[in-house]
């Protein structure tokens, strides 16, 4: 791509040597970090243009002096999937979003074109929702929360409890992606054209087609090259009906986790199939029975009432006390179940009829201090025995400071997407990091393959990995994703792009 001889995108430079991720587990050691700014101009495709230049001019440096480069997004993973001891870039100036125009959309484009959307990849889920929900628009599905960029969302297969739709990546239908200091690439699917040639060019970018390309770098966790934007489909904007309701964990509900057959339920609207669903439970409290959360999806309406707080999210205690419960967890783990339930007693509570746009409901832009997560992906018939062996784990070897949680989700056409199974159950452990909860979920792991669950483990969040145990779980689509990297970047990129946790699981060749 030629140089813009007249605009340039900003690069600051920040020598430090070590970066802390949001949820404060890990520090990385790193060589330097760039903050990397669009350059102003009325023309957004010109500045966009000089920031690519700018993104390359990073990439052939890297080659060059034999360094590794990351896109760093929001820092939101448990995990070391995404970052690098050589140079990060800062991702979160670059937040253009814009609409493209008729003569932008394919012909054989299936999808209306008012639904199309161009994301920088620094953009958050918050100001995404913010933008969409002023154009009476929204995304289709969420994670918990929304302070993740989309990029490093999509990339580490964000999954959130939309039964029937998919995860965050499932919504992604182009990606813009700077694989080398001299080449840059639109991805889509040959089965789903989106864009026009037309567009292609005033990128100045290269059409590629393909299926198994697209899907392999849907969740790639950084190591396809720098993601410098995606085309997202958006629906017309909706509101989420929320009701939480304590149950008891029995025959009838244990139908439900296996089978997602709501019939047996005192569901708040009887036979209506839920747009969420998901089960909280407090393992230190069973007795009292968990806690079921249903949102059905309503019409939009201007006037409706923001009833969006933090009763709609995980349980979330304020920065210092989980800092103290990391403490006490490990010196005084006694303590942890009277309080664990004097938390729950607190933040987790029945509701009915909270409603709120998607972006409302799920509006958790912040973390709250030293927080450890685990998350496995099961198939949906074996959710009922997962969640016991979670438990039998807690009772034999617990307490765990924390909560469990199941949620579903349509299985993902990403290739190396944990949301796998046809459907996925998805299995939190969300607690406070301390050594007892690492500990916690290495015993849960080896429970799982002691008693042959088949299961994945969310890449963003905190595992224990190896190249064997994903060649198990992945099988083919491992060598499906190796090709494809293989194919969309050369040697040097690669090894620029490649960071020691991919190493570590021989993903990095």
């Amino acid at each position: 791509m030629e140089q813009n001889t007249t605009l340039t995108a900003q690069v600051v430079v920040k020598n430090r040597s070590q970066w802390t991720n949001k949820h404060q587990n890990f520090t990385q050691r790193i060589e330097r970090l760039y903050d990397v700014w669009n350059p102003t101009s009325a023309d957004l495709l010109s500045g966009m243009k000089a920031t690519v230049a700018t993104l390359q001019s990073l990439i052939g440096e890297a080659v060059r002096e034999g360094a590794r480069l990351r896109a760093l997004g929001s820092g939101w993973s448990f995990s070391r999937v995404a970052v690098t001891d050589g140079r990060l870039v800062n991702t979160a100036p670059l937040n253009v979003v814009f609409r493209i125009s008729s003569t932008s959309v394919s012909h054989d484009y299936a999808g209306e074109q008012e639904r199309l959307l161009f994301v920088q990849c620094g953009t958050s889920l918050a100001e995404l929702n913010q933008y969409l929900a002023t154009r009476q628009q929204s995304l289709t599905t969420s994670g918990a929360s929304n302070g993740q960029t989309i990029v490093g969302a999509m990339s580490t297969g964000t999954h959130g409890s939309a039964i029937d739709v998919g995860a965050i990546q499932d919504h992604i239908v182009g990606l813009h992606l700077i694989v080398g200091p001299a080449r840059q690439i639109w991805l889509e699917r040959r089965s789903y054209p989106v864009v026009s040639d037309a567009f292609v060019q005033q990128i100045s970018a290269e059409l590629i087609r393909d299926d198994t390309l697209f899907n392999a770098a849907l969740v790639s966790f950084g190591s396809f090259g720098f993601i410098h934007a995606v085309m997202i489909e958006t629906v017309p904007i909706f509101l989420l009906e929320a009701h939480r309701q304590r149950m008891p964990l029995d025959s009838k509900l244990r139908r439900a986790i296996d089978t997602l057959d709501f019939s047996e339920l005192p569901l708040p609207h009887g036979s209506e199939r839920p747009y969420y669903f998901d089960v909280i439970i407090n393992p230190h409290d069973l007795q009292n029975g968990v806690f079921v959360r249903t949102m059905y999806k309503r019409p939009y309406t201007q006037d409706h009432r923001r009833d969006a707080d933090d009763d709609f999210v995980q349980l979330r205690p304020g920065d210092d006390l989980l800092a103290v419960l990391g403490v006490l967890s490990d010196a005084l783990p006694e303590l942890i179940p009277g309080v664990m339930n004097a938390l729950s007693e607190s933040r987790l509570k029945e509701f009915s009829n909270k409603v709120g746009t998607l972006g409302e409901i799920f509006d958790n832009t912040s973390t709250r201090g030293k927080a450890a997560g685990a998350a496995m992906g099961v198939p949906l018939s074996f959710a009922s025995k997962a969640l016991d062996t979670v438990l039998a784990v807690h009772e034999a070897e617990g307490p765990f400071a924390g909560v469990f949680a199941l949620r579903f989700v349509k299985r993902s056409q990403a290739a190396l997407a944990f949301t796998r199974f046809d459907p996925t159950c998805v299995v939190d452990l969300d607690g406070v990091f301390s050594k007892r909860s690492t500990g916690f979920f290495r015993r849960v792991w080896t429970t799982f393959a002691e008693a042959h669950i088949p299961y994945t483990v969310h890449w963003g969040k905190i595992n224990n990995l190896d190249a064997a145990q994903v060649r198990r779980m992945y099988e083919s689509a491992v060598d499906q994703w190796l090709a494809s990297r293989r194919t969309l970047l050369d040697e040097a990129s690669r090894r620029v792009f490649a960071n020691s946790f991919l190493e570590h699981l021989d993903l990095a060749t």
